[in-house]
């Protein structure tokens, strides 16, 4: 069935992207540390899930349909062994949520490579006919093969040289991580549209026999630092866009490969994707997202009783506004967190009731009362609409939305799956026209400016095309479409 019109799919927000992550750490068990940060990181993708080791000069990769914990049990992590490892959690961007898809992607070419990416190539088709005009073959319609095989075929002598003649025709959104026999390479596009950090495994002091020295230092990279607090990892910095590391035996090597006239990291990273708890670009994202909320009270403040989130994107935002504006805060929807994103279809009458499996209002908080209702975004607006209805019908005597970010009326086309701009509630809309769509009393959404005063941050170094339409990077606008790789190989055969 389409997600976009199943009544079961309630996510009513942007699809997840990916999650990366990858660790040199010889003498210790690679393939759990990347299994723990990988659970940290579920949340950037639930289709599949994958990782990579590096032992001996050989590369073993299991990958599967599924979440972290469906994938992999203790015999595949133990058989998983090495020196180095690399793993991945899926969302598809570019190609379909087939097992051909999942990550790392293995290939084993000129050189043998394995590869994990988030992010979206608006190249993609061009790179592929042209290696396929040259017998290139490939197993996936996956953006990401395509620079696993530009690696792999690559005729320079090393894989970082390799990197450096590729990197800069990539056209794109990429945050990737690369194992190799001997190293981890890490890389992020010139624009650093998608998230990419570098961490430090505690180091292990003396030898078994209690002598004195220090193992090799031990170092990560994730797509988030949350990654690296489920490991007792420090955070190093960030890697700068167009930045290539390599990390082996002679530590790490850094070589500046793309210099980009224009960052342009993702806005909606802050508001949205990353978890509460990790830090980008110098915020922790739980604060940044409750001073969204305090600005948004005094950018669109409404007379109400109380105010209630969304959970559970909406709750530090939530939180935020409830203290800016002196309401009380209460939990009016009870979220049940056991309810997976896709479902067997249960038939037609539990279809009816399908966002109930995932929402419940409570009427003793609601009932009687004008109500905020805050929310981080709305896209489609089929569950906001649905939840409005709820509220009222368990007594709520008025419901004003509250989002804690800007109308989305462009589809992102650097690794976000947003949906088509018609099917987007505020395209070619009011705000009270959205009102009148969502069925609320009155509905506000957080100014652009707000947002960036809340990160700290300013539009010249961001991408925020999603609501303003501007895209970053030269010919997005004939960018490739999800399964244009599909389409590419139905052509070709």
């Amino acid at each position: 069935m389409d997600p976009l019109t199943d009544p079961l799919d309630q996510r009513d927000g942007p699809r997840d992207e990916c999650g990366v992550f990858g660790v040199y750490a010889p003498e210790s068990e690679v393939s759990r540390l990347a299994y723990f940060a990988l659970f940290a990181l579920q949340h950037r993708g639930q289709e599949s899930a994958g990782i990579a080791t590096s032992e001996g000069g050989r590369l073993m990769t299991v990958r599967d349909l599924g979440l972290v914990s469906q994938v992999f049990d203790e015999q595949k992590l133990r058989a998983l062994t090495g020196t180095s490892a690399i793993g991945h959690v899926r969302y598809s961007t570019t190609g379909s949520s087939a097992w051909e898809n999942a990550q790392p992607v293995y290939r084993s070419d000129r050189r043998q490579i394995a590869l994990a990416h988030n992010g979206n190539l608006i190249n993609a088709v061009e790179l592929h006919s042209e290696l396929s005009d040259r017998g290139v073959t490939f197993r996936s319609t996956s953006d990401s093969e395509i620079i696993a095989a530009l690696l792999s075929t690559h005729e320079a002598d090393t894989v970082e040289d390799a990197l450096a003649d590729v990197m800069p025709r990539l056209q794109g959104a990429f945050s990737t991580v690369v194992l190799t026999p001997d190293s981890v390479l890490a890389f992020r596009d010139g624009a650093g549209l998608r998230p990419l950090s570098l961490g430090r495994l505690g180091e292990r002091s003396g030898q078994a026999d209690g002598s004195a020295g220090r193992a090799a230092e031990r170092f990560c990279v994730a797509s988030e630092s949350c990654a690296f607090d489920i490991l007792n990892a420090e955070l190093l910095r960030e890697v700068q866009p167009g930045e290539m590391l390599s990390i082996g035996e002679r530590g790490i090597e850094t070589r500046q490969v793309v210099d980009s006239p224009r960052k342009a990291f993702c806005v909606f990273e802050h508001i949205y994707f990353a978890r509460p708890d990790s830090m980008l670009e110098g915020n922790r994202t739980q604060v940044s997202r409750r001073k969204m909320g305090e600005i948004l009270w005094r950018e669109a403040p409404v007379e109400a009783d109380v105010v209630i989130a969304v959970p559970d994107s909406g709750n530090p935002a939530a939180t935020g506004y409830a203290k800016a504006s002196g309401l009380p805060r209460d939990d009016g929807l009870i979220k049940n967190r056991y309810v997976a994103r896709t479902f067997i279809q249960p038939g037609q009458e539990l279809r009816k009731h399908g966002l109930r499996m995932k929402f419940n209002p409570l009427r003793e908080v609601v009932e009687g009362k004008r109500l905020v209702v805050v929310d981080d975004s709305i896209v489609r607006g089929n569950t906001t609409r649905q939840i409005v209805k709820m509220l009222r019908d368990a007594g709520a005597l008025e419901v004003h939305m509250r989002i804690s970010a800007p109308p989305i009326r462009h589809p992102c086309h650097y690794g976000v799956d947003m949906s088509t701009k018609q099917e987007m509630v505020a395209h070619g809309r009011t705000v009270d026209e959205i009102a009148t769509e969502l069925e609320c009393d009155s509905v506000a959404y957080l100014s652009l400016e707000g947002v960036y005063e809340a990160i700290r941050g300013e539009r010249a170094t961001h991408c925020d095309a999603c609501f303003s339409g501007e895209y970053p990077l030269e010919r997005t606008d004939v960018a490739n479409g999800k399964f244009a790789l599909e389409e590419l190989a139905v052509i070709r055969s």
